[in-house]
């Protein structure tokens, strides 16, 4: 069994350690006072056994309240009085300086917390441990002076997450959709240096590269891009090109269609090596906050503005597949999954049925997604129904990163705008704390519902003023240079935080434990499904009530829990102790989601998702889980169609590692060691993480530098739906 300090280090269990804190309480008491020795040896082995009921690694806080209340089973009231303070003045000493042993720690990479805190940051490097480092002083300023302390309370005892705190004191945004198109065709600022319009499609790709990395830099979440915005500068290639071959060709008699054959086929070079400058340098970027750039690239045929930029779009749709379908090489010169850049493909009727014009797009995204996991699915059909503009028109518009949405909006002149738009920030409810502090009372919960709801309001308020009065300067590439606008230097980007412009979200978590715990059932049971959609519908009448009173657009969003699952579980097992079917995991389910456990197949989980999906408007991504497809594309393109009719975004779910030790290629699986999850090649038994590569799709986005262990059981107990 596993420790984990107050800095964050790993140890082992150690029970000698209670023995001996229990009796330096125990001799200042009076003797007649005092417990005996086989008391003091009963209080540890109860601790002892608590602990190892947990099944994860347990906090010196825990153990120290489990030793707080067997001292008061054992009725030594004198001795617990003792102990408590002895733990009360220590924890002053340690409030004088926060953040010290931590990053000593960090550095050290004896931090398990923050070594599995986002499992695409290796924390063994130098620009992430700085990042890290960075953020813990970020995080130490915003609790002691930046935050209410109700808010700070509420995000440490696990009952709101304050999202990205380690960013919070500087005036830094979520995530946002760049306006590429403007940047290639008005030309940008990089680094003091103005970019003109480019005159091929590789040194489109090239610069659009760079455009992701400085946006990275300055923000904190995910941006997306989209391959429309670079189709045309493939027919400028294509001009170009063609000059040049037939002015190579111009003292020999050919005909037309040779020189247009042959540019052709130069034009699939320069598109080939275009698209793996994109894909080669977005793995090896790293960005100041130690990480390759989190980028979504959107792949939508509705968005080409003619039939020449369509095709064009489709030519590098096409290639962008087939790199992926090949993949990366890994240090061994192995071809393996990349966690980066996360593709979307929309679902239409041009490309979704047999027959149809791109169905030939569609297999190939169906045998990538078979093997690479990705792209991840948008349903046009779906989307045009969900998101209205006040004029009742439906649009069909990527996500920021891996699933937080936009809501439709119109400019000055009614037209629809969506790259260039933003988020500012998350704060996420614990839906299952709500729950189990009414203790099972309807009337109850819904008090502290809204209790709580209106903490989550101020929390966001409190993000929306941090943002408030930043000057353009504090990152030109996005409110200068056209990332997201062309603002003046020195003006204050006020203007952008209200109106629709940009979003604010409200996250949730664990509806389906609230359910549980509210009405007995999983809320696919048809007698508990109604109370789950209440919960949704409430809080999107918050979100509602909260726009009107301050013209900002609030929007509820399926929060993609990562380190914050096992972090939530653990405070509800601290508060509530350990409920079967509630909180006897050592994680909580994401969002609306089917709880990982439950037997369902793949097209009654989507459908039945779809209408939770529908009542999350700001962001989203339902899943199934499925065995290896590769030699199943029928079936994989059956979910996808199943998707295009039911659901507006989704995922298929596939493993994809490799064992540098003995070459297995299969899946790596989880085995438990100590009471904590190891992961190990099956076949060589190899355990050593740095030597093997094991992509899992973490909660939207895949992940490949592992997991903390609520999320590592997570993804253990996950069912397949196909």
């Amino acid at each position: 069994m596993k420790i984990i300090k107050r800095n964050g280090a790993e140890v082992s269990f150690d029970v000698q350690k209670i023995i001996s804190a229990v009796r330096k309480a125990n001799n200042e008491v009076s003797v007649d006072n005092r417990l005996s020795e086989d008391q003091i040896n009963t209080i540890a082995e109860k601790v002892s056994a608590l602990a190892g009921d947990l099944n994860r690694a347990v906090s010196v806080e825990e153990i120290q309240d489990f030793v707080e209340n067997q001292i008061m089973d054992q009725k030594a009231f004198a001795v617990a009085r003792k102990y408590i303070t002895y733990r009360y003045s220590r924890a002053l000493v340690r409030k004088a300086n926060t953040t010290d042993e931590r990053i000593l720690t960090l550095i050290e990479c004896n931090n398990e917390e923050v070594k599995q805190e986002n499992s695409n940051k290796n924390p063994t490097v130098n620009s992430v441990q700085r990042d890290y480092m960075a953020g813990e002083v970020s995080k130490d300023l915003t609790r002691r002076l930046l935050l209410p302390r109700d808010v700070v309370e509420a995000h440490e005892e696990g009952i709101i997450h304050f999202h990205d705190a380690d960013y919070y004191a500087q005036h830094m945004h979520n995530c946002d959709l760049v306006n590429l198109e403007d940047m290639l065709q008005n030309g940008t600022v990089i680094s003091g240096t103005f970019i003109e319009k480019p005159h091929s499609f590789s040194t489109a790709c090239n610069i659009a590269t760079q455009i992701i990395a400085q946006v990275a830099s300055n923000q904190y979440g995910g941006q997306s891009i989209s391959l429309t915005h670079l189709a045309p500068f493939v027919d400028i290639s294509r001009r170009k090109i063609r000059a040049e071959v037939a002015e190579e060709l111009a003292d020999v008699a050919v005909m037309e269609d040779t020189i247009n054959r042959i540019a052709e086929k130069r034009l699939r070079e320069e598109i080939k090596k275009g698209i793996q400058t994109i894909q080669y340098q977005v793995v090896t970027l790293l960005t100041t906050n130690g990480q390759a750039p989190f980028v979504t690239v959107f792949m939508y045929l509705g968005e080409a503005r003619n039939e020449r930029e369509r095709e064009d779009l489709a030519m590098i749709i096409e290639e962008t597949l087939n790199q992926r379908i090949q993949g990366v090489k890994n240090e061994s010169g192995v071809w393996v999954t990349p966690a980066f850049p996360k593709l979307i493909y929309v679902l239409e009727e041009d490309n979704v049925r047999e027959g149809s014009r791109y169905w030939y797009l569609t297999c190939l995204a169906a045998k990538c997604t078979a093997k690479r996991m990705v792209p991840d699915y948008i349903s046009e059909k779906k989307m045009l129904e969900y998101k209205v503009d006040r004029n009742g028109e439906g649009h069909c518009y990527t996500c920021m990163g891996c699933r937080s949405f936009l809501t439709p909006y119109l400019d000055e002149n009614g037209k629809p705008k969506y790259y260039g738009r933003f988020n500012q920030g998350v704060v996420t409810i614990n839906l299952v704390d709500v729950a189990l502090s009414s203790g099972g009372d309807r009337e109850k919960f819904w008090k502290i519902f809204d209790e709580r709801l209106e903490l989550c309001h101020r929390a966001l308020m409190c993000r929306h003023n941090r943002l408030k009065g930043t000057l353009s300067d504090a990152a030109p590439i996005l409110w200068q240079y056209g990332a997201l606008a062309r603002l003046k230097k020195g003006e204050k980007i006020d203007k952008l935080l209200y109106g629709g412009y940009s979003t604010i979200s409200l996250g949730y978590a664990g509806l389906y434990e609230c359910t549980k715990y509210m009405t007995g059932k999983s809320h696919t049971d048809p007698d508990a499904k109604p109370f789950a959609l209440s919960v949704m519908q409430h809080m999107n009448d918050k979100c509602k009530e909260w726009k009107a009173m301050h013209n900002i657009d609030f929007s509820l969003y399926g929060t993609p829990l990562e380190s914050t699952t096992y972090k939530f579980a653990k405070a509800l097992q601290q508060r509530f102790g350990i409920i079967p079917g509630v909180t006897d995991k050592n994680y909580i389910t994401n969002s609306y989601h089917v709880h990982v456990t439950e037997q369902i197949d793949a097209f009654t989980k989507l459908k039945f998702e779809s209408e939770f999906q529908q009542l999350s408007p700001g962001g989203a991504i339902s899943y199934v889980e499925v065995p290896n497809m590769q030699d199943n594309i029928p079936a994989v393109l059956s979910v996808m169609q199943f998707i295009y009719d039911n659901i507006m975004y989704a995922e298929l779910n596939t493993k994809s590692d490799y064992c540098q030790v003995c070459g297995y290629d299969g899946e790596i699986v989880t085995v438990e060691e100590d009471g904590k999850y190891i992961w190990e090649c099956p076949y060589c038994h190899n355990r050593d993480q740095s030597k093997m590569n094991v992509a899992r799709r973490t909660c939207g986005y895949i992940g490949t530098q592992f997991w903390n262990q609520g999320r590592t059981q997570e993804i253990r107990e996950r069912v397949l739906h196909l």
